[in-house]
């Protein structure tokens, strides 16, 4: 932050906002002209790579480790850098993201009905299959 900006907390600041300053930070720099979809998703995908990089050849044990002696700000670094894309690539394609999570979060309960998944990392497909060669529904209710 530069100073002038006030301090934000997850449990008060909306999404709106989020997408307001990051609009601003572009538009401040005249930066418009190189945020489009495109690059906004290499961008990305080069951020969230970065993430993925913290963790490359540790074990889960060894990385929770190193999260509790003291990493944790450069995961908090990296998926600020992956969020500051997806809210530019969300300003830039005018997508209300909490609306996109809401219908995508039902598509995920439909995939994934509790009493199928719960406890489980099967891909949906897959819990669909078994639910089917055991008589069941998909919504894990059984034929009658």
């Amino acid at each position: 932050m530069d100073g002038s900006e006030s301090k934000l907390a997850d449990s008060f600041t909306t999404l709106g906002e989020l997408k307001e300053r990051v609009r601003r930070f572009r538009d401040e720099r005249d930066w418009e002209q190189f945020h489009n979809p495109k690059d906004l998703c290499i961008a990305l995908a080069i951020e969230a790579a970065e993430l993925l990089e913290l963790c490359r050849f540790k074990e889960t044990q060894e990385l929770e480790s190193q999260i509790k002696a003291g990493h944790l700000p450069e995961f908090a670094q990296e998926m600020s850098d992956v969020f500051s894309y997806l809210l530019s690539l969300a300003v830039r394609l005018d997508i209300d993201m909490s609306s996109a999570l809401q219908e995508k979060m039902a598509i995920n309960a439909a995939h994934y009905p509790v009493q199928l998944a719960r406890g489980r990392k099967a891909k949906y497909t897959e819990l669909l299959k078994e639910s089917k060669t055991e008589g069941g529904r998909a919504d894990g209710r059984s034929r009658k």
